[in-house]
């Protein structure tokens, strides 16, 4: 008999019930506390797991009240949000997303899990893999970007970072998907809003991230607090039991997000605590996450005849087999037995310095302004995130303390001189004073150059940090506006480090801007990795995953649109256009400079007729006409012309990066496989339609930046 088999036949209802159960101690991150001190219920059996709390030494302590004083010595499972980083933060999900470069990805993750496995922890509820093509929605920091393509991508990495080649290895964590599905689609961008969507995108834009990191292994999934279409995701049923186990043949841990079995009953489909345990449970969701709602509830479902001993046993196996490819029954103390060394900490703090760096997405450079080749003698930093610790970590900083961030002028004034690096705030984040102003300027005065260090704070993105209004918040802007007017006046050059959780409804910084970078928050090292850049050290290779308005009014936005009977058509006034600003965006998905300066030609696409079972291999040559050396990514895109479906202008099919010295050409190829033309046709299964198909190439989702080949698909000979 299995050692899980022989624990479930000594089990009690209750202490099954606390294997089911989730509850926070000592930290709480993603919500109110509801659960009080929980040491008497581990020693009861009726809680066998916890989230947010970090420390071998704690950590250990509750298992050993687990292990060692319970009555069937269960191991805990405890977890932890570890978004981007643990105590060394990494860029946010969509600055990191930016590298286009799964290996890194990976790397990350991997980094991530051997710090939060030190301290004890054998879970993530990580990666965030909802699909965002609305700014608004402030989780949009969190995840990948708005095509799902890349999506599907970061999770395959992300999975692989996390968990590592053997679960219950010391250094691995249980990876949690969430959320699961479609969260990103929330109404008008408003966090913990309803989501309705056809049943088409739910199939094209929002699973497919699902089905890779099912297909990636992930041990958990997540579902999302919102509803879809009037069915919350914690009680769908249809999706969960449905696609997810039955379809995907997912057989792991299915976690509630925080507290929202209870909110079933806000959503209005449960009355009391039984009926939305029942729902819960009966939809798939095996562990019930700080609603202490399967311990209260289900006793009274199962009397009520509502569920059966069965469904409650199903979920209890799924934890515990769970709780044994973690090797927490083997070695409940193996995570975080030996603490780690300092190397490994200052290579860990290395790599987020090298992967910031590669995350900035260079928006504008007009005139070449940077690198700043000659460092300026004296350089004004200035602005509310100039020297701001606590706001480089991001909205999602898992362990980080607030201080220890290295800020853009800390890093400054160590990689030029004290003397050198002139600072003043200026004026704050989000607030009315603008007493600082006068000695900002002063400081523009005194400088060759101007580093404006303008954004959101960290809490104005992520989770409930919707927001309405995209622009810069307090009185940033008439701040900048000052700060360019001296600046012109001066005869000096701004450049502008833009901070954020989304992309920003900025055109007119973009404008007056000599030079603009997406800094996202970039984590522990984003001051040196700002540096590294603006004096040249690294060449910006960052490629922005998702695009940025012109107007708030534009959203959502997304390269990934279907066309119109109606295209715009700025002689024809009935055409899908808006009167005041262009349909295109300020900025395109991939938009992204080097300090190179890259050329397209010679595109070359199979001939003859494409088949399903086919390879195709997508050449262009690339030449760097600039100055200096630098890292291109090129996008591989297709359009499907005439097909029983209309299909996207644009489909992601691909990336490669090429480094290329000045002067230099060489080809990158892109393989493609044919069978990944399948799309869902009229009855919403997957077919593949002979006919011409765009083969598009270049270095961003612009149209006209694209180099353009058509191929033939056609059906394969029988065998």
């Amino acid at each position: 008999m299995s050692r899980i088999e022989a624990l479930m036949r000594k089990m009690s209802l209750t202490e099954k019930l606390g294997q089911l159960t989730m509850t926070a101690s000592r930290y709480a991150t993603t919500g109110p506390i509801i659960a009080g001190d929980s040491t008497q219920a581990i020693k009861d059996g009726t809680i066998g797991n916890l989230l947010n709390m970090v420390g071998a030494d704690h950590v250990h302590d509750m298992q050993r009240l687990a292990v060692e004083e319970s009555r069937l010595g269960i191991p805990l499972l405890i977890g932890f949000d570890v978004v981007h980083g643990h105590r060394t933060l990494f860029p946010i999900p969509l600055g990191e997303a930016s590298l286009f470069d799964p290996e890194t990805w990976a790397l990350t993750a991997r980094e991530s899990a051997r710090e939060a496995a030190a301290d004890g922890l054998a879970m993530t509820f990580a990666p965030m893999l909802d699909v965002s093509r609305d700014p608004r929605w402030g989780r949009s920091a969190e995840g990948p970007g708005e095509d799902p393509w890349l999506a599907a991508r970061f999770a395959e990495a992300k999975v692989r970072g996390f968990q590592g080649n053997d679960l219950a290895a010391s250094d691995a964590l249980a990876a949690t998907a969430k959320h699961f599905c479609a969260y990103g689609a929330v109404t008008a961008g408003r966090d913990y809003a309803s989501v309705d969507i056809s049943e088409r995108t739910l199939r094209e834009v929002h699973l497919p991230s699902f089905a890779a990191a099912v297909a990636a292994g992930v041990a958990a999934v997540m579902p999302a607090f919102t509803d879809l279409a009037g069915v919350p995701m914690t009680a769908n049923g249809a999706l969960l039991r449905g696609w997810l186990r039955r379809k995907l043949g997912f057989d792991g841990v299915i976690v509630s997000d925080y507290n929202a079995i209870a909110e079933l009953i806000h959503h209005g489909i449960a009355a009391d605590l039984a009926q939305a345990a029942t729902l819960a449970l009966q939809a798939g969701v095996d562990i019930d996450m700080m609603a202490d709602a399967y311990r209260r509830g289900l006793p009274t479902a199962l009397d009520r005849g509502w569920v059966s001993s069965m469904e409650i046993d199903a979920a209890v196996r799924r934890v515990l087999t769970l709780k044994e490819r973690l090797g927490l029954f083997d070695d409940p103390y193996r995570r975080g037995a030996a603490p780690e060394t300092a190397a490994t900490l200052a290579s860990r703090r290395q790599l987020a310095r090298v992967v910031g760096s590669r995350a900035i997405v260079m928006l504008k450079n007009e005139r070449g302004v940077l690198p700043l080749a000659e460092a300026p003698a004296r350089l004004a930093v200035i602005g509310p995130l100039a020297d701001a610790s606590s706001e480089m970590r991001g909205p999602w900083w898992g362990a980080a303390a607030p201080e220890g961030q290295v800020t853009v002028a800390t890093a400054l004034r160590e990689m030029l001189s004290e003397s050198r690096v002139l600072h003043a705030a200026g004026v704050e984040i989000d607030g009315d004073d603008m007493s600082g102003v006068a000695a900002a300027l002063d400081v523009c005065s005194r400088a060759e150059a101007i580093l404006l260090c303008l954004g959101e704070a960290a809490t104005m993105s992520g989770e409930a940090a919707s927001r309405a209004h995209l622009g810069l918040p307090g009185r940033q802007r008439e701040f900048a506006e000052a700060v360019f007017a001296r600046a012109k006046l001066l005869r000096k050059p701004v450049i502008v480090i833009l901070f954020s959780g989304r992309p920003l409804v900025v055109p007119w910084l973009a404008d007056k801007s000599d030079a603009m970078l997406a800094a996202w928050f970039l984590g522990s090292e984003s001051g040196y990795a700002i540096g590294d850049v603006i004096l040249g050290r690294v060449s910006p290779s960052g490629r922005s995953p998702i695009s940025w308005p012109r107007a708030t009014g534009q959203v959502p936005i997304f390269f990934g649109q279907r066309p119109t009977g109606r295209p715009a058509n700025p002689d024809d006034h009935f055409t899908s256009k808006y009167l005041d600003v262009p349909n295109e965006p300020l900025f395109s998905f991939g938009h992204g400079l080097t300090y190179g300066r890259f050329s397209y030609s010679n595109l070359r696409v199979p001939r003859d007729g494409v088949t399903e079972r086919d390879t195709i291999a997508v050449r262009v040559d690339v030449t760097n006409d600039g100055a200096r050396a630098a890292e291109e990514t090129v996008f591989l895109f297709t359009h499907d012309k005439l097909a029983s479906v209309s299909r996207p202008v644009l489909e992601l099919r691909g990336f490669g990066k090429i480094h290329l010295k000045p002067g230099a050409t060489g080809t990158v190829t892109l393989m493609l496989p044919a069978a990944e033309l399948r799309f869902l046709g009229p009855d919403l299964e997957p077919v593949y339609e002979p006919g011409e198909v765009e083969i598009l190439v270049g270095p961003c989702a612009n149209r006209t930046q694209l180099l353009a080949g058509i191929i033939q698909l056609s059906r394969a000979p029988p065998s």
